[in-house]
């Protein structure tokens, strides 16, 4: 056995017995139930020897189509025993994308999580050759409709059955498990086209695992993390593999608008996450402060002063901070920081990773100040997840960190971030051309990012560079840099801003319509609906003098001229967002075509 997944349940069974692994809500919402480390390494090999005893072969693949649920972890860690490939698909894909997943990685068995995904399972299995089985984990989700679907229940009987026949053959797979296996196939949920299936090989997580140990050294077995983003999403693949790895205590979201509920029952160490989080914690902390009455928003303002000065001149530095400063700090830590963080849930917090999307420089240095530990990174499907992160001490708040030990990068044509490392991917599963675009001629990833170095050697993220475009007037626009400004507003909820080929820069604009709702009642601002109440002129302009000050930074020809209040956010299930929760910039440009257009017509 020669890489780390495979035998990692087994190891960690060993070393900590009944010590809890993972927990997750209890479906009578009695509360969250723990499962040892023993326990979970029973049900692995349960699931193993069900898996080998219905004809698994070595590399062969499973597809798992489930929101986050522990039996998930289950599933992948069996796989590995069997040396076969575990694909994830995310839990809100349509039946278009289950079908062409599944075909194209061949899976023979496919693991759904509810009723919702049993049903397209089942409309999806009539057009995928290679499925066999669908193994539904939900308990309470009717299987009787079909006799080529059986429950998860049912199929650890059925390992329990196989144990003496498959045992032996999933001990002697694990034990000529190699690293140059692939460990699983990661389909970008992309912007544009259809999805592109990253081979990553054991050996790309064996090192990733390595790698991030490396840097994370603040982190140990006593931290507890928080199972968030979807685990069908690399970041939160990797990361929980890590934590499981280190022998950490993980618990399981099931359900993402849940969160904020779930962060306060469990208290994590840590949870990585995408910045729409933290953009919305913000927010909702920004109203608050704006709703206190002027001693207490003096008082917070002069917090946030103490703990920008201790926190991001002094800490960030590692500087010894002066006794009078850290007396100060610590008086306000009590009165204001540590409530703030207990509402959050984060009071116990070490570290909180996050990446996928740019975050404010204003946000980061907002929670910073507060004592929160974001650490913002940067990694892709391709590279096993991080590339870059926060160093504990000198982090560059507007970058995304410096670029861990043993991964190369360098600033390519068109300020191109490429990248060379064990990390990487082998290639795109059944895609020869897309793999040979992916890689320059001397073998480095083409990320398709723009950044640079500064003077410190931290890596900046300018831009997606097929997300830049240019205005008739030949100027390039950057996007996301003023996407990502805005954001900073509690009144904001989503930006796109739009402008290729155009005169000027315009933005249609998602408010937040909760913060709008209260701002329009203390204006004496009646409406009938949404729809009324973003075109109501005293609305306008309010948005406009906001937008005005947060772009007052940027060129005069990168600055928004003109811009559409939306009465609704964009959604994935309108197919307006990335599974990552990116926006579909083609597909908001075709949806909102008249909005756009208007805002050029006059």
């Amino acid at each position: 056995m020669s890489n780390i997944l495979t035998g990692l349940v087994n190891e960690q069974a060993a070393r900590y017995g009944e010590r809890e692994a993972f927990c997750a809500p209890a479906a009578d919402g009695s509360g969250w139930v723990p499962t040892s480390w023993n326990s979970f390494k029973h049900s692995v090999d349960l699931l193993s020897w069900a898996l080998a005893s219905l004809g698994l072969q070595e590399q062969g693949a499973i597809a798992v189509f489930s929101a986050n649920r522990p039996e998930i972890l289950i599933t992948d860690f069996a796989a590995y025993a069997n040396r076969a490939v575990p694909v994830s698909i995310y839990s809100t894909s349509s039946a278009e994308q289950v079908v062409y997943i599944v075909n194209d990685c061949s899976a023979s068995i496919l693991f759904v999580g509810d009723d919702k995904q049993y049903s397209i399972a089942l409309k999806a299995m009539e057009q995928c050759p290679s499925l066999k089985l669908i193994v539904v984990y939900d308990p309470s989700a009717v299987t009787g409709m079909s006799d080529r679907a059986i429950s998860f229940s049912r199929l650890m009987d059925l390992g329990r059955e196989a144990r003496d026949k498959a045992k032996p053959v999933v001990e002697a797979r694990s034990k000529s498990a190699s690293a140059s296996d692939i460990a699983t196939i990661i389909y970008t949920s992309g912007t544009t086209g259809e999805p592109k299936g990253a081979v990553l090989p054991h050996s790309c997580f064996d090192t990733a695992l390595v790698f991030n140990r490396r840097r994370l050294t603040m982190l140990s077995d006593s931290d507890t993390s928080l199972c968030f983003l979807p685990l069908s999403h690399i970041f939160e693949k990797a990361w929980t593999y890590l934590c499981l790895w280190l022998g950490m205590r993980v618990s399981v979201n099931l359900d993402p608008r849940a969160i904020q509920q779930t962060i306060t029952e469990r208290r994590p160490t840590c949870m990585c996450s995408v910045p729409r989080f933290w953009e919305k914690v913000y927010t909702a902390v920004q109203d608050k402060i704006a709703r206190m009455n002027p001693v207490s928003r003096w008082v917070a303002r002069q917090a946030l002063k103490t703990g920008r000065r201790r926190n991001l001149e002094y800490k960030r530095l590692g500087r010894k901070v002066p006794w009078w400063l850290e007396t100060r700090y610590r008086f306000f830590y009590k009165k204001v920081f540590y409530p703030m963080q207990r509402v959050i849930g984060v009071e116990n917090g070490n570290i909180f990773p996050t990446a996928g999307a740019p975050l404010s420089a204003g946000i980061v240095e907002f929670f910073h100040s507060c004592g929160i530990n974001i650490v913002i990174g940067y990694g892709l499907s391709e590279t096993t997840a991080t590339v870059s992160c926060f160093p504990e001490v000198g982090y560059v708040i507007g970058s995304i960190g410096t670029v861990l030990d043993g991964i190369e990068v360098r600033i390519g044509e068109d300020s191109e971030i490429q990248i060379k490392s064990p990390t990487v991917m082998r290639e795109y599963f059944n895609k020869p051309e897309a793999t040979a675009e992916a890689f320059t001629a001397d073998g480095w990833f083409r990320t398709g990012d723009a950044g640079y170095f500064d003077e410190s050697h931290a890596l900046v993220l300018t831009e997606r560079i097929k997300d830049l475009f240019k205005t008739s007037n030949g100027k390039y626009i950057a996007p996301q840099a003023l996407e990502s400004r805005l954001g900073e507003d509690p009144m904001i909820e989503q930006v796109a801003i739009i402008g290729d080929q155009r005169k000027y820069v315009t933005a249609l604009i998602v408010p937040a319509f909760e913060a709008l709702k209260r701002y329009a009642s203390s204006q004496n601002i009646s409406y009938a609906d949404l729809d009324e109440l973003v075109k109501n002129p005293a609305i306008r302009r309010m948005f406009a003098e906001r937008i005005e000050n947060l772009q007052r930074d940027f060129a005069s020809f990168e600055r928004i001229k003109k811009f559409t209040l939306l009465p609704h956010e964009f959604t994935m299930e309108a197919g307006e967002l990335t599974n990552t929760l990116k926006i579909k910039r083609p597909v908001l440009y075709k949806r909102y075509a008249r909005q756009i257009d208007e805002m050029y017509d006059a």
